[in-house]
This record gives structure tokens, sequence and C-alpha cells, in this order.
């Protein structure tokens, strides 16, 4: 899977308000690498459960990006992490880095 995120929903979002647009940008860029962390260290430390409650707060932001696939992806991540499984882990992993390259970029 290789979905491009972009700010169509947020442009949709926000009309014509530049500021609001470009706040709602940087909330993105401020929360966004502290959550994947949080995530990585979850994994790292054999905590799927908890990991699990990150992939629910990230799997919103997927849909702000329009990452129709990755955020179908992140609901079944979710329910495995849930169950203690991380076989979903460098899937999960790859849109992350997804969209962190992205939000660099913009």
């Amino acid at each position: 899977m290789q979905e491009t995120p972009n700010l169509n929903y947020i442009k949709e979002l926000s009309g014509d308000d530049k500021t609001f647009e470009q706040k709602f940008i940087q909330i993105l860029k401020d929360e966004f690498p502290v959550e994947q962390r949080t995530y990585i260290d979850h994994i790292e430390r054999d905590e799927p459960r908890m990991a699990g409650e990150l992939v629910h707060k990230l799997k919103h932001k997927f849909n702000i990006l329009s990452m129709s696939e990755a955020y179908e992806y992140a609901i079944q991540y979710e329910e495995e992490l849930r169950a203690g499984g991380t076989k979903g882990d460098a899937g999960f992993r790859s849109i992350l880095e997804t969209i962190k390259n992205y939000l660099n970029t913009i």
C-alpha cells in the first residue's frame, strides 16, 4: 500500500481561512512525531495494547490526511494489537514514515 497524504480535507474544512489551515497543519506537525515515537516505544517494550491506543489516535490523522487505505489498515491493526499481536507493525511503520516525510515537506 503506497498512499500519498494530502491536505484536501484540511483545505475543505478551512474554506478560505488560511490562518485556520496553518494552525491545523501546525498541530499535526507538533503532535505526530510525539505520537509516532510513543507508538514505537510501546512496540519496542512489547506493550501491544498500549501501542493500540496510539494507533487509535493516529488513525484519525490518516483520515485528516485523506489516507483512507491507511485508515482501514489501522482499524485492523488496532484490533490485532488489542489481542496482543504485532504482525502489522512493519506496514504501520511504513505508513507513519510516509506521513512523517510528507509533514516535513509542508
